[in-house]
Order: C-alpha cells, then structure tokens, then sequence
C-alpha cells in the first residue's frame, strides 16, 4: 500500500515537473527577446561594428524633443517605437520625429501584453496603431515592436501580414525606472562590448515615454542615449531598424 501511494506522488511531481517546463518554455519562447520559437523577429546582424539605438512607449511631450534635439546635435538617426494612442494626441510631434530622418515603428495601440490577448484584440492593436501612424507621417509602416517584447505566432503572422516586420532588440536594462544615467550607460555600454567580443551588433532599447505615463519622466533614458552616443560614435556605427536581418530559421510551429 506504502508503494502503491508513492508511485502515484511520483507520478503526480513527475506530471507537475512536466507542466513547469512545458510554462517554462513557452514563457521563454513568448517573452525571451532573442527567442525564434515562435518566428522571425529582427535582432541584430552577426556583425561587428554596429549600434541600433531604438526608443520605446513614445511620443513623450516633454522628453521626447530634447531626445531629437540631443539626437540631432550629434547626427544620429534612431528607430522610434510609437504607441498609438499616444501619437494619435501628439500628431505634431509624431510628424517631427519622421521629418528629422527618424524611423518610426509601431508599438501597439495600447500596450497591452499580445501574447495573452485575443486573435480580434491584437488585430485591432496592430491595425489602429499601423493606420494612424501611417496617417499622421504620410510614410508606411515597416516595423513593429510588441508590448514587453511579448509574442505568440499569431502576433508575428498578423504583424507581418500588415506588412511590418518584428523588432526585438539584444540590449536593455530598467532605464525606466533607473534614476541614474551613468548606471544606465555604463550596463548598456559593457552588453555592447560583451556582443561584440561576441562577432554580433547590438540593438539597444532605451525608453523616451512610458505606457502608463505619456509624460514619463525620461531624463535619466535621454541623457543615458548621449553618454553612449559619446562613448561609442567614432568606433562604432549608428543604424536604424533598416540595417538589421533576420535571425536564425525559426523552429516551425502552430500560427495560435
């Protein structure tokens, strides 16, 4: 009797273990930036020598223009990821961050986490986010960011369906709540070195809005932009969204 009942806790924690890796890797597959499980997504080129600096959860009406000006001061030119909603109330600004030589991508409409989202949800986030960008700047929009890097394959084929490629990044720390820009900068800067002892580029997240707060206080983020555009220009290049590639050929799955 004493076995019998410990053949079934074995089989019970052998069947819990089983569901943990089942989570465990879905959890990598949909929120690991440099995961392809779910399908290709633009990281960075397995080349030496380049820096993507890309912005989030903008357009931000108060740190968002310091960031051009700072950006421009310097004649860098960075991929914006523009949540919809919050370009829809700053058109003007949106429209200044395409005419000063900007990429903009899309963020969402909204910010929500795609991965857990209904199919009619994520299509009406992509969609109204696509349109009203495109309607305000009067160019096409390529890319496509999803919310906290979260994805399932249904995302990557709806964004890709709508024409835009997806964008993660191999670079990025807390700079959205980190009050320090050298702390910032300097974690930044030694992933950078690292990828590239490493034969890879880099592509950097840093935040100019916040998804819960369109007037985030970002100055930590802009100023840490510029400590490494000074560190690294000169002996690194700055790219856009434009000059990455695809990763690796992605594991085939289900289009959930």
């Amino acid at each position: 009797m004493l076995s019998e009942s410990v053949r079934l806790i074995a089989e019970g924690a052998g069947a819990a273990a089983a569901l943990g890796l089942a989570a465990g890797g879905w959890s990598y597959a949909a929120l690991y930036p440099q995961s392809q499980i779910f399908g290709p997504t633009l990281i960075a080129p397995e080349r030496i020598g380049e820096i993507a600096l890309t912005f989030d959860d903008g357009p931000n009406p108060i740190w968002t223009p310091k960031l051009l000006e700072m950006l421009a001061s310097h004649r860098i030119k960075a991929t914006f990821f523009l949540v919809g909603k919050y370009a829809e109330a700053e058109p003007y600004l949106t429209r200044y961050i395409a005419d000063s030589g900007h990429i903009i991508g899309s963020h969402s409409w909204s910010h929500p986490n795609l991965a857990l989202a209904g199919r009619k949800k994520i299509r009406e986030e992509l969609y109204q986010s696509k349109h009203m960008l495109e309607q305000i700047t009067g160019s096409r929009i390529r890319y496509f960011r999803p919310p906290f890097g979260a994805r399932r394959p249904f995302v990557l084929s709806q964004a890709r369906e709508l024409g835009m490629s997806p964008v993660l990044w191999n670079a990025m720390t807390n700079d959205w709540k980190d009050p320090s820009a050298d702390d910032i900068a300097e974690r930044l800067g030694d992933k950078v070195d690292s990828l590239g002892r490493r034969g890879r580029s880099a592509t950097i997240v840093l935040h100019d809005g916040g998804h819960l707060d369109p007037a985030a206080d970002r100055g930590p983020s802009v100023e840490a932009a510029e400590k490494l555009i000074k560190r690294f220009i000169g002996v690194r290049r700055f790219v856009t969204a434009e000059y990455l590639q695809w990763g690796p050929k992605p594991v085939s799955v289900s289009t959930r």
